[in-house]
């Protein structure tokens, strides 16, 4: 989504948000002009409360996702689309279900535990993240939305779905079916359902447990249900046929993930070089919010531990990080309290966070996809944004798969010499 300059909105609680909106706003405040080839947020009839909450966030006009799947899903239809991450598809299935939410109100008393709308998805991080904007989409509107996940306090999300009604839970497959099978969750009042990244819920293996749940709801002629993957690969798109009704099939391809507003450099060096490198490209230019990828963990906590040795305020994170030290990890680099990010794929997948000016990585991914995945964590919402590759003698044979798979070349360069020494450690950086 293009964003204008953001604009001081009513702040939200973390437990809620504010309810109806209180008249003080007017849709005549929010003027975005016709484009040609670009659909507005008014173009699609969507309600003041949610008009005022886009208007907040500086939205403007729609990604192409939007663009092409929000008419049928607001209409009420299924959907299968392949996305990534930072194509805009979270705000695509958000702003559907909340506008229904909104339209078509519970007459009389709510049952508790019985949420109307369920987002399944396969990380902790991506609930959280799909949580935060699900509150900053409907802050104007009274909507109860609860997210469960593995590795926090079970009583107290136990609580949160049972001790009051609920309209929509973000939840993981596995924490999700123990609430259910338990007796303290109902999914026969679900009026939607969206699966994320259902790809990757194939790769580590949730399937099952989301079948499960998907027995619980209502069938599927009876509910609306959206899937997405990052590739619709044979098998996501039998579980398509198997979940939804006569959907409305859309492809954003890799290279429409806003890589274009990434510039991309991949630096040949040896491994040695490696540490020398990463750490000029930090001082020299001063860089103050970066997340450097690696591919196994015990990389992620030996290059942290380099990092801390030459002053360099950073953070590991990788699978095996306590869920409860992940989350203050995130928010503290969110913060700012923490200037570089270290994190295998598999902690970054569905990191999302503004002002990254840099991702480098550390060693090239073996995954095409994951190399997408990667430097779209900068160059987002239509700010520029720059990626760095390391491309040494172990893994620079990843390159030409990288090129076909986002179908252009990468330009490759030797690092000036100068950037290849390493000061004393400690120095106060």
């Amino acid at each position: 989504m293009k964003r204008r300059p953001g604009r001081p909105g009513k702040k939200t609680s973390p437990r809620g948000n504010l309810g109806p909106d209180d008249g003080a706003w007017d849709i005549s405040q929010f003027r975005v002009p016709p484009a040609e080839g670009k659909v507005r947020f008014h173009d699609l009839d969507l309600p003041v409360e949610i008009m005022h909450a886009v208007f907040d966030l500086g939205f403007q006009y729609c990604t192409p996702i939007q663009a092409e799947i929000m008419f049928s899903t607001l209409a009420g239809k299924d959907a299968a689309g392949q996305a990534q991450t930072g194509t805009g598809k979270t705000a695509a299935f958000l702003i559907s279900n909340i506008t229904n939410l909104i339209r078509n109100p519970i007459v009389g008393e709510k049952r508790s535990g019985s949420p109307r709308v369920l987002i399944i998805v396969p990380t902790r991080e991506l609930v959280l993240q799909v949580t935060k904007e699900a509150f900053a989409l409907s802050k104007y509107h009274t909507i109860v939305i609860v997210s469960i996940f593995g590795g926090m306090n079970y009583q107290k999300q136990k609580r949160r779905i049972t001790e009051r009604p609920v309209d929509m839970i973000v939840a993981t497959p596995g924490r999700l079916l123990d609430f259910y099978e338990h007796g303290d969750l109902r999914l026969d009042k679900v009026e939607s359902l969206v699966i994320d990244e259902a790809d990757r819920m194939l790769d580590i293996g949730f399937i099952p447990q989301v079948r499960r749940i998907i027995r619980g709801t209502p069938p599927k002629h009876k509910r609306q249900t959206l899937l997405f993957g990052a590739t619709l690969t044979p098998e996501v798109t039998r579980l398509s046929s198997q979940w939804t009704n006569d959907p409305v099939i859309v492809e954003i391809e890799p290279g429409q993930v806003e890589v274009d507003t990434v510039d991309q450099i991949i630096y040949l060096v040896t491994t040695r070089e490696k540490i020398a490198l990463v750490y000029n490209i930090i001082t020299r230019q001063n860089l103050s919010r970066v997340i450097i990828f690696c591919n196994r963990k015990d990389e992620t906590r030996r290059l942290a531990d380099v990092m801390r040795r030459y002053r360099i305020n950073c953070a590991a994170l990788s699978g095996d990080v306590p869920q409860k030290k992940r989350i203050a990890i995130l928010e503290n680099f969110r913060a700012g309290n923490i200037r570089v990010l270290i994190a295998t794929d598999v902690a970054g997948r569905g990191l999302h966070v503004e002002g990254i000016s840099h991702v480098i990585n550390y060693t090239l991914p073996n995954n095409p996809e994951n190399y997408v995945h990667r430097i779209g964590r900068t160059g987002r919402a239509g700010a520029t944004g720059t990626s760095v590759s390391f491309a040494c003698e172990e893994d620079s044979f990843q390159i030409p798969a990288i090129e076909k798979f986002i179908g252009h070349e990468l330009h490759c360069a030797q690092p000036d010499k100068d950037w290849l020494t390493l000061p004393p450690p400690g120095k106060k950086i």
